[in-house]
C-alpha cells in the first residue's frame, strides 16, 4: 500500500539502509572549530565561540540579542522568567506540541491553558484564542488578563511553531496586544523560516530556539533567546547563575541559572550556521520532491502557510484516518524508513490533563492523522 512513498524515500537519500527521521549533516569546518576549543582548553562556559555564535544569530535573524543557553527549553525557562510570570500564573499555549513547550511553563509554577491550532498552518489559532478569551477572561483594575471567577492572572502566550510552519502572527499578536499578554515565539523548530519576511521569533517580544541534534542546525544541545537589549542583558545575567562582574569575587545578586552554552558547543553552532541557508534550500527541495510525489495520493501533504517561508525541518503529511495513519506508520518501520506519529496532545498527559482547555477539534483531528516523513538534508554530492 505504501510501497511508493518507501521507494521514493529511498531514491532521495540513495541508500537501502536504515532511513532516519532526521539526521544531523557535518559538511563544513565543525571539526576545524570544535579543535580549535579544544586547543585553546577554553571548551566550558567561557569562549570565543559563544560570543561568536551569539552575535552571528542576532544578524542572520535580525533580532537586536541573541543569548545562548544549554538547550532550547532552558532558552523558554528563561524567557517566561523575563515575561514576569509567577507562581500560580497562567500561560496560554496550544496541546499539539512537544512536552517541553509545557515543561517550562510549570518550571514557573504555573499552569498551560491549550487553546486549538489552525489546520493550515498547525499553530495556535488567533480565532480560537479571541473567542476562549472573549468567554473566560477578563481585565483587572490594573489591566491585566484575568480568568472569569477565580481572577487567576493570564500573563502569556506561546505559540509553537510546528514542524517549521510560521504560525499566524499577526493575529496572535493582535490579540494578545488587546488582551495584555507577552507574546513568546517558541521557534524551537522553526529556525530560517520567515513570517512575511521576518524571522520566526523576531516578532513577539521574546522567541526561543533549539539547536537539539534532531534540528536544522545542531550544537549538539544547545538554545537561544532572541529579544530586545534590555531583556538580552537580563537574559544573559540569569543564564549565567546571576554572577555580578568582579576581578576576583563571587559576587551573585539574586537566583540564577546555570544555563550556559559551553564554548565547544557553540563552536559546533558556527560552523553550523555557516550552512543554513544551503541546508534551508536542500530541504525545501525535499518538500517540494514529497509534495509532487503525493500529488493525487491519500496522503496530504503539509505545505508552508501563505506569505512565508518554511524550513520545512520535519515534513508531514495528513492520513485519512487514523486507522490509515497507523498503517502507513507500521509498514514503513517495518521497512527501515523511520516515520512518526505527531505528539501526543499534552492535555492527554497525567501531568497537564487537568489544565484549563477550549475546545480541541483541529487539535485531535490532526493528531489523529499527522505522520513525519524522512527529513535530513539530502545527499550533497
Amino acid at each position: 500500500m505504501f510501497d511508493s512513498l518507501i521507494r521514493f524515500v529511498r531514491e532521495q537519500y540513495r541508500s537501502d539502509d536504515f532511513i532516519p527521521l532526521h539526521a544531523p549533516v557535518f559538511l563544513g569546518r565543525e571539526r576545524e572549530y570544535v579543535l580549535d576549543t579544544i586547543e585553546s582548553t577554553f571548551i566550558s562556559s567561557v569562549g570565543a565561540y559563544v560570543d561568536r555564535f551569539e552575535s552571528d544569530m542576532a544578524t542572520y535573524t535580525g533580532s537586536p540579542r541573541a543569548v545562548a543557553s544549554v538547550n532550547g527549553t532552558a532558552a523558554l525557562h528563561i524567557a517566561l522568567k523575563l515575561a514576569g510570570l509567577n507562581t500560580g500564573e497562567l500561560v496560554i499555549t496550544q496541546p499539539l506540541t512537544f512536552v517541553a513547550t509545557c515543561n517550562a511553563i510549570a518550571y514557573c509554577g504555573a499552569e498551560p491553558v491549550f487553546i486549538d491550532v489552525d489546520r493550515h498552518t498547525l499553530g495556535l489559532s488567533p480565532t480560537a484564542l479571541a473567542a476562549w478569551l472573549e468567554e473566560h477572561a477578563q481585565k483587572n483594575d490594573e489591566g491585566l488578563c484575568c480568568t472569569k471567577g477565580d481572577n487567576r492572572v493570564i500573563r502569556a502566550c506561546v505559540p509553537m511553531h510546528t514542524f517549521g510552519h510560521p504560525a499566524e502572527l499577526d493575529g496572535l499578536l493582535t490579540v494578545c496586544a488587546q488582551w495584555n499578554l507577552v507574546l513568546i515565539e517558541d521557534a524551537a523548530e522553526s529556525l530560517g523560516s520567515l513570517y512575511k519576511g521576518r524571522h520566526t521569533g523576531t516578532l513577539g517580544a521574546i522567541g526561543t530556539l533549539s539547536f537539539n541534534g534532531n534540528k536544522i542546525i545542531t550544537t549538539g544541545g544547545g538554545g537561544m533567546i532572541l529579544t530586545d537589549e534590555t531583556l538580552g542583558a537580563r537574559a544573559k545575567h540569569l543564564t549565567t547563575t546571576a554572577k555580578t562582574p568582579h576581578p576576583y569575587e563571587y559576587v551573585h545578586d539574586e537566583v540564577g541559572y546555570n544555563y550556559r552554552l559551553p564554548n565547544l558547543n557553540a563552536a559546533l553552532g558556527c560552523a553550523q550556521l555557516d550552512q543554513l541557508e544551503v541546508f534551508i534550500a536542500n530541504k525545501r527541495e525535499l518538500a517540494g520532491r514529497y509534495a509532487v510525489h503525493l500529488r493525487g495520493s491519500d496522503l496530504q501533504f503539509v505545505a508552508e502557510p501563505a506569505n512565508c517561508r518554511s524550513n520545512y525541518w520535519l515534513n508531514a503529511v495528513v492520513c485519512d484516518s487514523r486507522v490509515h495513519r497507523d498503517a502507513l506508520l507500521k509498514v514503513t518501520n517495518e521497512k527501515g524508513v523511520m516515520t512518526r506519529p505527531i505528539w501526543a496532545l499534552m492535555n492527554h498527559l497525567s501531568m497537564y490533563s487537568q489544565c484549563r482547555h477550549g475546545e480541541l477539534t483541529n487539535a485531535e483531528w490532526l493528531n489523529a492523522r499527522v505522520v513525519n516523513l524522512p527529513s535530513s538534508v539530502l545527499p550533497l554530492a
